[in-house]
């Protein structure tokens, strides 16, 4: 089978969902350094690699609002597409106390060269996904983890990212204010704009409504809790929108 930087899973679509994941996997293609980029497998399970358990929660999500769910097939250490392309971090070298060899120095044509092969054809598949759709809410489903390595532990079960338009990311808080038992962050643990990011791209820009879900990967570490999870986010999505459509 023909390797693709991208998977699109096509629910039967129901407006307006889109459902994006841009950190759904952990692997490293064979044309970046043999699929290989110096660390051990477990590194490669720890949340520098990817979002741990937000693929599967994407896919859940997905089929409970019969959405297209369109995920990345490259790990955030090949190249991060929830970067602007002129970001710093685009590539990282360091990560969480982790240098990552393949990475160390690495030449401006190397970047250009995986930005052409991963970031742009995913970026683009997004834009295939949403151009159908009239009106779309973009949904972008992230993980943290609950501990950066010398920090404090977050407490958060669930982040809200929003950047300067929060039309629909207002609505959502409002609906998980009635949820007493979550810990509910309000752009937490990271703050909901960065030039270029994905929300940035595809949302912002073009005036789409849209939010980033952030869920603690401890929370969705196995296919139950995912489905759980899905149904939360599923159930407050759907009343915030109902909220806006008044």
């Amino acid at each position: 089978m023909d390797y693709k930087p991208f998977q699109i899973f096509k629910n039967k679509p129901r407006a307006p969902w889109v459902i994006i994941c841009d950190h759904a996997s952990n692997l490293v293609p064979e044309s970046i350094a043999e699929g290989n980029l110096g660390l051990n497998k477990i590194e490669m399970q720890r949340h520098i690699a990817f979002d741990v358990g937000a693929k599967s929660l994407a896919i859940e999500l997905g089929n409970i609002l019969n959405a297209p769910v369109v995920c990345s097939n490259f790990s955030r250490l090949v190249i991060d597409p929830n970067r602007g392309e002129k970001d710093p971090t685009l590539v990282m070298q360091l990560y969480d106390g982790t240098i990552i060899p393949a990475n160390k120095n690495i030449a401006k044509q190397e970047i250009l060269r995986r930005l052409n092969l991963f970031y742009r054809p995913y970026h683009n598949a997004i834009d295939q996904v949403l151009a159908p759709i009239e009106n779309p809410i973009i949904v972008s489903i992230h993980s943290f983890t609950p501990q950066l390595k010398g920090k404090k532990k977050r407490p958060w079960d669930i982040g809200l990212l929003a950047a300067n338009d929060r039309r629909f990311h207002n609505a959502l808080l409002g609906c998980f204010a009635s949820e007493p038992r979550l810990c509910v962050g309000d752009n937490q643990p990271y703050i909901g704009k960065l030039p270029g990011d994905t929300i940035d791209k595809h949302a912002i820009g073009k005036g789409r409504l849209n939010t980033l879900v952030e869920v603690r990967n401890d929370l969705i570490a196995n296919n139950e809790n995912q489905k759980t999870w899905a149904k939360i986010i599923g159930k407050n999505l759907n009343q915030a929108k109902d909220l806006l459509d008044g």
